[in-house]
């Protein structure tokens, strides 16, 4: 996730409204202590952290972001909402801005870069920042044209108000507290990982201009994005696991959906000549 400044809505920095539901959801995850986990409630936690996860990494991120592969257009619009459920704003807007990091990754240009700005600001601070809260429409001109993902950047909230909603009705107060609460919380907070400590901490396989590295514990923990050395020098490719031991779940499941003729086209790694590994 990135922005570029040219594109940020400046006004003061950190608004109520941009981090008071950041704060009342990590308010709310401390209520666990007067709900302990049962093994239902665990079922609940990680099977929405699961499914928001693949929404993130395969939805924001693979195809969104990258465009690694295809999807008709009713399952991009169910790619877009899965995503956005994870309540970390609009597709356009995450696409967008990840897109810049790219573009600038580890300088000055990069929004959240740990080694320009600081873990924290590269880790939460930047993306709860109001500077950053417009996007430029001319980045993703493939997607400005379908007047549904437009509505839905839009309306970011509905996704995830609805998610929530569906897991209360489903399993009640206590589920939600740990199926869409805590989940939410560690999902923010796995994600926003690969941002700060996949710049900071792990293995260079590829040598790229910037610092990114692969860590195996946070690919386990975001389902395939803590290869994330192997994703800058080859970011167009919807694998991004390389070796048989490089788990990348996300990938997997595009495979499977491939199969079944729900995603087509998935990119492979690209390989340049001459290159050290």
């Amino acid at each position: 996730m990135n922005a570029g400044s040219d594109f940020g809505l400046r006004k003061k920095r950190y608004q109520f409204g941009a981090v008071g539901f950041f704060l009342l959801l990590h308010v709310g995850a401390v209520t666990v202590w007067w709900t302990p986990p049962t093994m239902r409630l665990l079922v609940w936690l990680v099977a929405t952290y699961m499914m928001r996860m693949f929404g993130v990494t395969a939805g924001y991120h693979r195809y969104f972001g990258h465009r690694s592969y295809k999807l008709g257009r009713a399952g991009q619009f169910a790619m877009a909402f899965l995503a956005q459920s994870s309540a970390q704003k609009g597709v356009l807007w995450w696409a967008t801005h990840h897109r810049m990091h790219h573009r600038e990754s580890d300088r000055e240009g990069d929004v959240h870069s740990p080694a320009r700005r600081g873990f924290w600001w590269a880790h939460v601070g930047w993306v709860l920042s109001n500077d950053f809260d417009g996007y430029d429409p001319r980045a993703l001109t493939e997607f400005q044209q379908f007047p549904e993902l437009v509505w839905l950047n839009r309306h970011h909230w509905i996704p995830t108000a609805m998610f929530g909603c569906v897991v209360a009705l489903l399993g009640g107060c206590p589920a939600f507290l740990w199926g869409y609460v805590v989940s939410t919380v560690i999902l923010y907070h796995c994600t926003f990982a690969i941002n700060s400590l996949a710049h900071l901490w792990g293995t260079r396989r590829f040598e790229t201009r910037d610092e990114s590295r692969n860590n195996w514990w946070l690919a386990l923990l975001t389902l395939g994005e803590g290869w994330h050395n192997n994703h800058h020098y080859s970011p167009g490719s919807c694998r991004q696991g390389l070796r048989w031991w490089e788990l990348d779940v996300t990938y997997l499941i595009l495979r499977v959906l491939n199969w079944f003729g729900l995603v087509r086209e998935l990119r492979p790694f690209r390989t340049i000549v001459g290159a050290s590994s």
